[in-house]
């Protein structure tokens, strides 16, 4: 689940009466693609491959995430900006920020051999800036030129063969994973470093707002799973295999080849 905790200082913009939302308000927000929610063993609710040394703490901070800090600051707090915010406003938001983010996924796309993508941020990137007031209006998704999921660098490195590394739930921020710290290098990329530290941090809580609220309708699955904690930790991994294009039967593949040429090694002598 995507940054959806760091939600705590937004209060501040007005929506303090969120907290009671109905919830049966429809939000027009889409959840997470690309992510099946049943990866996880629903008798032991664990993964056994998953590089997880620090459970003891990931699952207490995890417990202080979900049972504290969700239920009572970050989902009222998205809710609320979903159902009170115009959506056009919102709208202008989500692409102001999302065309930050192009100059990073072309970079990013280029190292992972994406040409024809890259130059797909390019055009967006060039267009949207110029004729849609540096981003606000999507003119490139007019012109059909459609807008593609972003590459951060942990994606490059992920397509490169670089492993997760271990999983680690941080409080407020969510879930993160050693590789996912690479990420810091996308704002070295023009217009990302010219962004302060406060305007860093209020991209990061609008785009945490948008993918909360847009989570509300998977809510039902933690609910009832077993395991929540695990349910989470396998589709956020699972995410980032796909944003990282790791064909997991292509690389299983390799595996047991590496293997048998091991064996056969071990046979020759």
């Amino acid at each position: 689940m995507q940054k959806w905790f760091g939600i705590v200082l937004v209060l501040v913009i007005g929506l303090s009466g969120c907290a009671q939302t109905p919830e049966s308000e429809i939000f027009s927000v889409t959840a997470p693609k690309n992510v099946d929610y049943s990866v996880v063993d629903e008798e032991s609710g664990l993964d056994s491959d998953i590089n997880d040394p620090l459970e003891g703490f990931n699952r207490w901070m995890w417990d202080f995430n979900y049972d504290i800090l969700d239920p009572y600051v970050a989902r009222p707090v998205s809710v609320g900006y979903v159902t009170y915010i115009p959506s056009p406003v919102r709208k202008g938001v989500s692409n102001f920020l999302a065309n930050l983010d192009e100059p990073s996924s072309i970079v990013n796309n280029l190292l992972m051999g994406n040409g024809d993508k890259a130059l797909i941020h390019f055009n967006r990137f060039w267009i949207n800036t110029f004729f849609g007031i540096v981003g606000v209006i999507d003119i490139a998704s007019a012109a059909e030129i459609g807008k593609l999921d972003n590459k951060e660098f942990g994606d490059a490195l992920g397509n490169h063969g670089v492993g997760h590394g271990p999983y680690v739930m941080l409080p407020v921020y969510g879930p993160v994973t050693v590789r996912n710290t690479g990420d810091f290098v996308d704002g070295l990329y023009l217009p990302l470093s010219y962004l302060g530290f406060v305007p860093s941090v209020g991209k990061w809580l609008f785009e945490g707002m948008e993918s909360r609220a847009a989570l509300v309708s998977q809510e039902v699955l933690l609910d009832n799973s077993p395991d929540p904690y695990a349910l989470t930790r396998s589709a956020y991994l699972q995410r980032q295999d796909f944003n990282a294009e790791v064909d997991s039967d292509e690389q299983a593949l390799d595996d047991e080849l590496l293997l048998e040429d091991f064996m056969d090694e071990i046979d020759a002598e």
